[in-house]
Formats: structure tokens, sequence, C-alpha cells
């Protein structure tokens, strides 16, 4: 007569088909999750970068604006802004913007001949670049001091410290090296 006892060390030494069925959906679930959240990753890391690099641009586009978008006049003051239309943006290939200006009526105006020069501007600026073969463009406002621009005055400050400095402007101040002997 047979025993039983082959039968049940038979039963004990391995896993049933549903325990490896449910074993491999854990797996799967897991591994699909995992996998999400690195395609989640790649896409927040991606729209950072572009941020950053928009965030330069606009820098940059100010900057230049800043420097270009009023005239200089002989006597060293700033006349009226200057119409800006597809000016490629430093420091970004295939970026190209373009800029007007309106006075601020409430804002300080001075007489220049037949002019009147306000002090703020709001500046409507349109930037323009391609991707993927698609023309994209986006509109901001901002709002400009009709200044010398900070090159001009720092050249002026340190290369023509001998020349007095334009009227409306103080003097830099004297150092030992600048006063005579």
């Amino acid at each position: 007569m047979r025993t039983s006892k082959p039968r049940l060390a038979a039963r004990r030494g391995g896993f049933t088909l549903l325990e490896v069925l449910l074993a491999m959906g854990v797996l799967l679930l897991g591994v699909s999750m995992l996998l999400g959240l690195l395609t989640f990753g790649a896409a927040l890391s991606r729209a950072a970068a572009l941020r950053g690099k928009a965030s330069t641009t606009v820098e940059a586009v100010v900057q230049d604006l800043e420097e270009n978008l009023f005239t200089l006049l002989e006597d060293g003051t700033t006349g009226g802004p200057r119409p800006i239309q597809d000016r490629p943006v430093p420091g970004a290939t295939g970026v190209v913007y373009s800029a007007r200006a309106e006075p601020i009526t409430t804002s300080e105006a001075v007489v220049v001949g037949n002019d009147v020069l306000h002090r703020e501007y709001v500046v409507d600026i349109d930037v323009r670049w391609t991707t993927g073969g698609v023309q994209r463009t986006t509109t901001w406002r901002t709002v400009l001091l009709r200044e010398v621009p900070f090159g001009e005055r720092m050249r002026r400050r340190f290369l023509a410290s001998d020349t007095p400095p334009p009227k409306g402007e103080t003097p830099p101040p004297k150092t030992e090296e600048s006063k005579p002997r």
C-alpha cells in the first residue's frame, strides 16, 4: 500500500500558478508606475529648461532695449524712442523682436525743440522664433525710462572723465588719482 507522504512532499516544493501570476502583476504595476514617474520628471525638466531659456531671452531683449531704444542726442541726453523692427535677440539664434514705445502722458515731460519727451514709456514687444518648422510669436509689455544707457554712462564716467558731464548728470567724484598735483 502506498502512503500519502510522497504527495505532501511534492506539494510543498514550489509556487502555484496563481501565486506566480499575482507576483508578476504586482511587479508589472510597480515598474509601470516607476516609468510613469520618470516620464513625468523628464517632462518637468524640459519645461524648466524652456522656461529658463525664455527668461534669458526676455532679459536679453530688455537689456538691448535699454541700450538701443532711445536715441542719444549730441548734447549727451536722450531723445525720443526709435522704432525697432525684426532686430535679432543677442545670444539667441533665430529669435527676432520688434518694439513700439508709447509715452505715459502722466509722467514728467521735457520739451526738446518741437518734441515733447516724456520720462516713462510703455513698450510693446513682439518676439518671433521658429521651432519644429512652425513660426511662433509672443507679446508682452514693459515700462522703460528714457535715460542715457548704462553702458554709455560708464564710458563717460571712466573713459571721458576729463570732459564735463552732460546737463542733468552728476560728475564723478574726484579721487586721489584724478586730483591735480
